[in-house]
């Protein structure tokens, strides 16, 4: 099992960590990592391990193995493999899962302005997109746009707590997704909340987030398309919405 230093601070760029097995695939396992593994729509880190010489041994990819406490570090092609009980020296790619956590916050915010069951995710570096069980094809991208910026620009604090399954049981208005259940198993349940006591939102989820929505910065709807009779997809992208 490696412990998944992400969840409780996703701002950890950089961290020491001992090598604990190696696949056939040349994955690597660490006894505790800062690299997210593809998860929730929220595609894994990219980085470098450095070694005790100062060589580097590129990281093209983190996924999930046989379980979700397995989390497997992909080494680009031809990169050399550490030994098991090598100790390394963790980096990520800073700057695009900083892009990555304000996109995924970003998800969130569109959850709030629009309070229907999401359908499907996705957060990507430039552009996000999520999927809603929404008939009505009035949404209109400017004030859907306006609502999710009121939300950024309040800085509302974005914080994550830990809940027991019973307490989800108890709570299910909590889970936004229609066809996507909480991981179970563990015992506890983790949620992002955003606003003071989560009283903007709070849902279960795994990703990695801003500590404060202000950090989103700008952002705006590109695309409403419809996927079906009662799907809609929203497209997130940054920047301002073009005039």
């Amino acid at each position: 099992m490696t412990i998944p230093l992400f969840r409780d601070d996703a701002y950890l760029s950089t961290v020491e960590a001992k090598v604990a097995d190696l696949r056939a695939d040349g994955g690597i396992l660490l006894d505790r990592t800062i690299f997210y593994a593809t998860s929730g729509g929220q595609p894994g880190d990219t980085g470098h391990l450095e070694r005790a010489d100062g060589s580097l041994i590129k990281i093209a990819g983190t996924i999930t193995g046989e379980t979700k406490d397995d989390i497997v570090h992909l080494t680009g092609e031809g990169e050399p493999l550490p030994e098991i009980g090598e100790e390394v020296v963790l980096h990520i790619d800073w700057k695009r899962r900083y892009r990555l956590m304000r996109m995924h916050t970003a998800c969130h915010i569109l959850s709030v302005v629009l309070p229907h069951p999401i359908t499907g995710a996705s957060v990507g570096e430039e552009e996000s997109r999520v999927d809603f069980d929404l008939a009505d094809a009035s949404a209109d991208k400017a004030e859907v746009t306006a609502k999710m910026m009121a939300i950024v620009d309040a800085n509302h604090p974005v914080f994550t707590r830990w809940i027991t399954d019973a307490v989800l049981d108890a709570n299910p208005g909590l889970v936004k997704s229609a066809n996507v259940r909480p991981p179970r198993g563990s015992g506890h349940i983790r949620l992002v909340s955003i606003g003071e006591d989560g009283a903007v939102d709070t849902q279960p989820c795994g990703g990695t987030h801003v500590s404060e929505t202000q950090e989103v910065g700008k952002i705006h709807i590109g695309k409403i398309e419809k996927k079906g009779r009662e799907n809609r997809r929203f497209r997130i992208r940054f920047g301002e919405m073009p005039g």
